[in-house]
């Protein structure tokens, strides 16, 4: 690994809401949520109430449009 790599912007935010949405499912799960059931609920009616505030998770989450979140989760799926 001795070359220097450059990131887009693009890059950057997609690898930022991939740690977020892993990070926001362990906290969901630490309470005792279904993170499936809830991150869905999120996503399709835009109610932030679905996550937690628990260590900040909802203000983690709600960083990044929901439109955008549904993009990384179905790259990172069809790839």
């Amino acid at each position: 690994m001795d070359e220097t790599k450059i990131f887009t912007t693009e890059e950057l935010e997609t690898e930022l809401i991939t740690e977020t949405i892993k990070e926001v499912i362990e906290i969901l799960e630490e309470r005792g949520y279904n993170a499936k059931n809830q991150l869905v609920g999120y996503l399709m009616s835009g109610d932030p109430g679905y996550i937690s505030s628990h260590k900040e998770a909802r203000n983690k989450i709600t960083k990044f449009a929901r439109t955008r979140i549904l993009e990384v989760l179905v790259e990172k799926f069809i790839k």
